[in-house]
């Protein structure tokens, strides 16, 4: 791969649109947005065929060239792109790859870098990017009227949607932020339906009120550290991630809100989602299905791309608050979804609930939970554009998207319908297709998080039943029973060009759904380290979040003692640990060989015959030193320690001073830690 292969991938997309704008504009054939050549008896439409134009052959045939060379540049990364990478840096720097930068613009002492570079979780999101575009520009060959300024659009949207994707400076982000706000604008506003004005106006400004903000906070977050540079105020051990840091608190969360306002925004979250039904419902087809497909993914990326690694303290503050509101837009969105008549706003609002699960994976802080975060956020941009390319193909041979105005249709277009269940199985998260694979991970994520728990998980996982709900309800109403009305009877099915748009789609569903690991090989280093970095909240009462963690599930013994085991970062201490400072001899019955100083062998324990006893039967180590100003290593596992008799062979007194058993627990006591048989120590040992 060429150096600078970031900056061809991104800006290939802007020259072919250069180029549109140089071609012969071609002639304009009619429609009323959206409408296509079907008439509702399957019929060619009444008006007279437009001749075939050399011009616009060529507008569709340079807008696919330019769609399908960074779909194969991408391809080619992904392929060379090492998943294990790990650099010596610290923060999102530890995992980024074919990094570019150079000094960009220079004010003062002012350093704007033209910094690019990815990692697994930017990647995979570049990828999905270029596979959609693909699909969306081959599906707007239909486009009656404006041809080439569609084509330019499409074009400039996805240099500005990449671009996003690989900035690595604050700066040079938002300006790819901005950027693909315009085509966008002008795809709803110009192509869109009967109140596509209106739908562009409210899209805009609800996404723009939102960046003011983020631009504010980059501002600030420059004046306090002094650097835009994303991978330097993600670093805690550099100049600028020391000084972002080390600043007031409270400063620190007011940044951090206006970032996290802009994404909300953009995801969008409950409740500012009120723009998203308004710009699905009358953008064009194509227009949807990027829209969903990758624009509302920039809005989760940005919180795992700026907000945890620049402001984890606000983050793990907020996780909260953001938990909250993912759960409410999940049950909030099933629930409206499910009242919808209008077919595409229906799948609008199923986009609401389904974020809410990505979101709610991204505050589970688990590593668990992340993962099914990232795995979800490619899920649903793979079966809503579906969704969307079907709701497109019935509205133009309906011209309608009441969903009272079908029914039966599998009678009509078998195949159709089939692609529209297998989309509809997919949204609903059925084993075997790619959306279980996603929210199954994060309800597991939140489920052992002691951000989420049992609650916030049983609230969440009502919005996988509510789907099952509306959507199935959905695919019932359009495509099963008696064909409810004589218009439908002649329906045409699947063109060729609608199986090449719908046939990639499915191939990922299932590729994803049984193949996972494929993907998310390439995201799991990169979520791990970021999840670790800011401080990963697990239930360690759970056996699972001990066996994620590294520690030892809690053990049981037979009588319904419990013991807590060593846990990896911090093991806890019991009555029988060596601690500093700790007497000999301790007032719970057992005798302790005290610490004499350095050098002195530590008294290991011994059975009833005076042998020493070892996990495995091996030979005692007696290399070990102990240090009395030092503290106590943790590896000593007090479930395998028992009472030191007094002497070989001869059993230690009880508290009345008279000889016991050591094997045998006092009448009606629990069976402790410490008075565990030699063979049970020896195999809980071997076993871990």
């Amino acid at each position: 791969m060429p150096q600078n292969v970031l900056s061809i991938l991104t800006f290939l997309p802007l020259v072919g649109a250069i180029i549109l704008l140089c071609m012969k504009r071609p002639q304009d054939q009619p429609d009323d947005h959206g409408h296509g050549s079907h008439d509702a008896h399957g019929e060619e439409e009444a008006t007279p065929k437009a001749p075939k134009d050399p011009a616009r052959t060529a507008i569709c045939g340079v807008a696919l060239l330019f769609t399908v060379l960074p779909l194969l540049l991408s391809l080619g990364l992904f392929m060379q792109f090492d998943a294990g990478f790990t650099a010596a840096a610290q923060g999102i720097g530890k995992h980024i790859q074919y990094t570019e930068d150079v000094n960009w613009i220079n004010i003062g002492a002012m350093h704007i870098h033209y910094k690019m570079g990815v990692d697994g979780i930017s990647l995979l999101l570049i990828l999905l990017t270029t596979f959609l575009m693909v699909l969306c520009v081959g599906f707007s060959f239909r486009v009656k009227t404006r041809l080439k300024e569609f084509m330019v659009f499409m074009l400039m949207l996805e240099t500005g949607m990449i671009g996003v994707f690989c900035a690595l400076d604050l700066v040079l982000f938002y300006i790819f932020w901005e950027a693909m706000l315009i085509p966008m604008y002008f795809l709803i506003g110009i192509f869109g339906h009967e109140r596509r004005i209106h739908a562009a106006i409210k899209f805009f400004l609800f996404t723009f009120a939102g960046s003011i903000f983020m631009l504010i906070a980059i501002v600030a977050t420059y004046m306090i550290a002094g650097s835009f540079d994303v991978v330097a105020l993600s670093d805690p051990l550099s100049g600028a991630g020391g000084l972002l840091r080390g600043y007031d608190p409270r400063i620190l969360m007011y940044l951090y809100s206006a970032f996290a306002l802009a994404f909300m925004i953009k995801v969008p979250m409950f409740p500012f989602h009120t723009w998203l039904p308004d710009a699905h419902g009358e953008a064009p087809t194509a227009g949807s299905a990027i829209l969903a497909g990758v624009m509302l993914k920039m809005g989760t990326y940005g919180f795992i791309r700026f907000c945890l690694p620049l402001f984890p303290v606000q983050a793990q503050q907020s996780a909260g608050l953001f938990i909250t509101l993912a759960v409410i837009g999940i049950i909030y969105g099933s629930i409206v979804a499910a009242v919808q008549t209008d077919a595409k706003k229906l799948v609008a609002y199923s986009s609401v609930a389904h974020l809410g699960f990505v979101v709610l994976g991204i505050f589970s802080f688990t590593r668990v939970g992340m993962m099914g975060a990232l795995i979800q956020n490619i899920n649903h941009g793979i079966s809503t554009p579906m969704l969307f390319f079907l709701v497109g193909m019935l509205y133009e041979r309906r011209h309608t998207r009441e969903i009272a105005q079908f029914g039966g249709l599998k009678l009509v277009v078998p195949f159709m319908a089939t692609m529209l269940l297998l989309a509809t199985l997919s949204s609903v998260a059925v084993p075997f297709f790619n959306g279980f694979v996603g929210e199954f991970t994060i309800l597991q994520g939140s489920f052992i998080s002691s951000n989420g728990g049992m609650l916030i998980t049983g609230f969440a996982a009502t919005g996988m039943i509510l789907s099952a709900v509306y959507m199935l309800w959905w695919f019932q109403r359009i495509m099963l029973g008696p064909v409810t009305h004589s218009v439908n009877k002649h329906l045409p099915d699947l063109s060729r060009s609608e199986w090449l748009i719908l046939t990639p789609l499915v191939v990922m569903i299932f590729w994803i759904g049984l193949g996972s690991p494929f993907w998310t090989s390439k995201m799991e280093t990169p979520a791990n380290s970021l999840v670790l970095a800011v401080g990963e909240k697990l239930d360690m009462s759970l056996p699972q979040a001990q066996l994620l963690a590294g520690a030892k599930p809690v053990e049981h013994t037979e009588e319904g003692a419990k013991h807590e085991p060593n846990a990896e970062v911090q093991p806890p201490k019991t009555e029988n640990s060596p601690t500093m400072g700790a007497t000999p001899n301790e007032p719970n019955g057992s005798t302790q060989t005290p610490v004499t100083g350095e050098g002195t062998k530590p008294t290991t324990p011994t059975d009833t015959k005076g042998e020493t006893a070892t996990p495995n039967g091996a030979a005692p180590n007696n290399d070990t030193k102990a240090n009395p100003n030092t503290e106590a290593p943790p590896p000593v596992d007090n479930s395998e320690k028992k009472q030191e008799p007094s002497s070989p062979g001869t059993a230690a007194p009880d508290d009345k001073g008279k000889p016991t058993d050591p094997k045998k627990p006092k009448e009606g006591a629990s069976l402790a830690p410490h008075s565990k048989t030699a063979s049970r120590r020896t195999e809980v040992s071997a076993t871990w």
